[in-house]
Parts: C-alpha cells; sequence; structure tokens
C-alpha cells in the first residue's frame, strides 16, 4: 500500500516559492518531510519546468554571462515547448 502523500506535495509556489531575493527556497516545514525530495521533483516538473528555467534565464542574463539574442533564443524554444504541451492537451 502506497504511503499518502502531503496535501502540499508537488505545487510549486507552496514547497519552493520564491522568496524577497529572488530565488526559490523550500519553507523549514518541508525540511522535515520524508517526501521532500520526490515533492520537489514533482514541483518543477511538466508545465512548472518551463517557468523555472525561464527563471534561470532571466538570472543569468541580469548577471551579464548571457547577450540578449541568446536569452532570446532561449526563452523563445521554451515558448514554443509550452506550445506545444499545451496543443497535445487540448487534443
Amino acid at each position: 500500500m502506497e504511503k499518502e502523500k502531503p496535501e502540499c506535495f508537488g505545487i510549486l509556489e507552496t514547497v519552493f516559492p520564491l522568496s524577497p531575493d529572488g530565488l526559490r527556497h523550500s519553507p523549514e516545514k518541508c525540511m522535515a518531510c520524508g517526501e521532500k525530495t520526490q515533492c520537489l521533483k514533482t514541483a518543477i516538473a511538466g508545465e512548472n519546468r518551463v517557468v523555472v528555467e525561464e527563471e534561470k534565464l532571466d538570472r543569468v542574463y541580469q548577471a551579464g554571462r548571457m547577450s540578449f539574442l541568446e536569452r532570446w533564443s532561449k526563452k523563445k524554444r521554451l515558448h514554443h515547448r509550452r506550445m506545444k504541451k499545451q496543443s497535445r492537451k487540448e487534443s
């Protein structure tokens, strides 16, 4: 029998919210949970994966480690990936 998962399991903004410094951090209550690793993997997978990747691109660009065109190209690729997944869901 599979162990029942917590109500917050895999909810990105609950288990890995953006903090005031612009980075994502897990709350203290999540650190004690036995499901934290699988929960975080689930939270940043699927639709949320694109969101997290876009945030990373923005931070790299702001730090000056990526050109505008490189960032634009990668964001466009992420956008196409998101649109492709949405069109599959609607089909």
